[in-house]
């Protein structure tokens, strides 16, 4: 099956009632290893990567990548820029064959925000693929880089944001973080202040720190897309230093990276399967 579109996989869900997964990639291995958990659930989500993971890699390869695991699959999953840090990436993820995309300028003064989201959701809208947006500031740590910012998103300001950007998806700062390391404070009741302002669907970042407890009740207030990147890194991370810590000597590549797929692909689908209530064992 080929990639589906963003907006037909937004569609799909809101149909199906699900929430999208979105799972941070970095090469090959956490690649094969998500889309077999998505399609061993048989539940859709993204395999998405941030530009400051695509310093690994490039667009042209993570699409080929993706599309060479889907090949003969038929579960729903699109390709996704995650942080998408410049026009020249959102361009180049596109013309990739990304069915979707995120440009962040948060950090950016609010009119500059506007400037740059709007810039890439006229580019990204040209060629049918939806743009996600992000209005707050998300702390935490992410891979190497860290933001001490923690602004929550003003639910007076995000009317006006959607308006003048044109983004299609927003992602919000209600007390959730980046990373492992810092511990996240999920505020409900703005969350639902949020889907009562915003004419788009809302996404949230860091969900690996997210209690699954917390993430049902957030289901409730026009959740799309929900990300996940340090809780499968760790997932892989493990399956190395485990062997390590075993044996010094240990140096069999593909046999750890063999092990590592299978391990990131069983969290994939675990989390999947739990934030839509298809995992009895939490549900």
């Amino acid at each position: 099956m080929k990639l589906v579109n963003g907006f037909d996989l937004m569609k799909y869900a809101k149909e199906k009632g699900y929430v999208l997964p979105a799972f941070n990639t970095t090469n090959m291995e956490m690649t094969f290893a998500i889309v077999r958990g998505l399609n061993e659930a048989k539940l859709p989500g993204y395999v998405q990567i941030s530009s400051n993971n695509l310093r690994l890699s490039d667009p042209q390869t993570i699409a080929y990548l993706v599309k060479k695991a889907q090949k003969d699959q038929d579960t729903p999953i699109g390709l996704h820029l995650d942080h998408g840090k410049s026009f020249q990436d959102v361009k180049a993820c596109v013309d990739a064959g990304f069915t979707s995309i995120m440009i962040d300028a948060s950090q950016l003064p609010y009119d500059e925000n506007i400037a740059a989201v709007r810039r890439a959701a006229d580019y990204c809208h040209f060629y049918g693929i939806p743009v996600e947006a992000e209005l707050g500031a998300i702390g935490g740590k992410e891979d190497d880089i860290v933001n001490e910012s923690n602004a929550k998103t003003n639910p007076d300001m995000v009317a006006d944001f959607v308006e003048r950007t044109r983004c299609d998806t927003l992602a919000v700062a209600v007390g959730n973080v980046h990373g492992l390391v810092a511990k996240p404070h999920i505020d409900l009741p703005l969350l639902a202040k949020l889907a009562e302002v915003s004419p788009v669907p809302l996404v949230l970042h860091g969900g690996s720190g997210i209690p699954f407890e917390t993430i049902r009740e957030a289901r409730k207030y026009n959740l799309i897309k929900i990300n996940y990147g340090a809780d499968l890194r760790s997932a892989l991370v493990t399956t190395f230093g485990q062997a390590y810590e075993k044996d010094h000597k240990e140096c069999n590549l593909i046999e750890l990276s063999l092990s590592s797929v299978e391990h990131v692909a069983e969290r994939a689908k675990f989390l999947v399967e739990v934030i839509n209530g298809k995992n009895e064992k939490i549900a």
